[in-house]
């Protein structure tokens, strides 16, 4: 970490366990300063949220109303704007990324945009989940890979370009919250970025891949209630991310719908997470 190129991390938390303290002092030991923003946990989580405070460079801040990740993903970018840094790093408290892995994201960042690359985000090329590895879709070549969006953990962001375009939208609580940030990124001309063979270990959910002939799926388990937020979520981007890329906004629903699908049918509480899905759609349709 030199000062010629600051680096803030953000790590919104809910319900923490003691893993936290570990991946906090990973990340330490690689930026100029960690925010751990907790969601209003409750207070068993107190014991592990005041260990962390008392550590050089990391700063906890707790919410006494549960609001989402857009908050907590907010208080860094605005932490890491009044200190005129130029990239975030958001991490999740269910992350696990190397020790190699922060240094090798920030070196290809500097890199791309020495070369003049408008880049207003940068993650890992591929998600390891403990069900498999998740990859995005790529253009281009190596030193220039780019994607439609990411998800935000283990992703740097551009400082300045976030602050011009009002941040992560809270609105959306937790779910598409990266994805609608790399939306109003793609729409401002920013590129998104893929670190080349950089892999990130991550778990997404509950989540477990299922083989569909030649196709590996993964469905999420997510409860009803993230299922509703989801739907819900993603059907609201869909005209803003049809009119920007139109073949990702049709993949993205897909996705998203092959998804639902299939965990209403292979997932436990079905009904429940039936009902979830339809008030995911049903604002959709009052509109």
């Amino acid at each position: 970490m030199t000062d010629a190129t600051p680096l803030i991390a953000v790590v919104p938390t809910f319900r923490p366990g003691p893993r936290l303290i570990d991946l906090v002092n990973l990340i330490s030991h690689e930026v100029a300063h960690v925010l751990v923003s907790d969601d209003a946990s409750p207070c068993t989580s107190d014991p592990v949220l005041a260990s962390l405070g008392g550590k050089g460079g990391v700063r906890v801040m707790r919410h006494g109303v549960n609001r989402g990740i857009a908050r907590g993903l907010n208080d860094g970018l605005h932490f890491a704007h009044s200190l005129c840094a130029t990239w975030l790093l958001t991490v999740d408290q269910d992350s696990n990324p190397t020790a190699e892995y922060i240094p090798e994201l920030l070196a290809q960042a500097d890199r791309r945009v020495q070369r003049g690359e408008n880049l207003g985000a940068i993650g890992a090329q591929s998600i390891r989940d403990t069900s498999g590895d998740m990859r995005y879709p790529e253009h281009g070549t190596t030193g220039r890979r780019t994607t439609e969006e990411i998800i935000q953990t283990g992703t740097l962001w551009s400082v300045p370009a976030l602050i011009s375009l009002g941040g992560f939208d809270e609105s959306l609580g937790i779910d598409a919250v990266d994805a609608a940030a790399c939306l109003a990124l793609r729409q401002g001309e920013f590129t998104i970025g893929l670190a080349d063979n950089l892999a990130l270990d991550h778990r997404i959910g509950d989540s477990r891949t299922l083989t569909l002939g030649k196709r590996s799926v993964m469905i999420t388990g997510h409860s009803p209630t993230r299922r509703a937020t989801m739907v819900r979520n993603r059907l609201r981007l869909f005209p803003a991310e049809f009119r920007e890329s139109p073949r990702h906004a049709l993949r993205t629903i897909r996705r998203v719908a092959i998804n639902q699908s299939l965990g209403l049918i292979v997932e436990d509480d079905r009904a429940a997470k039936l009902r979830g899905t339809i008030r995911g759609i049903r604002p959709q349709w009052n509109r």
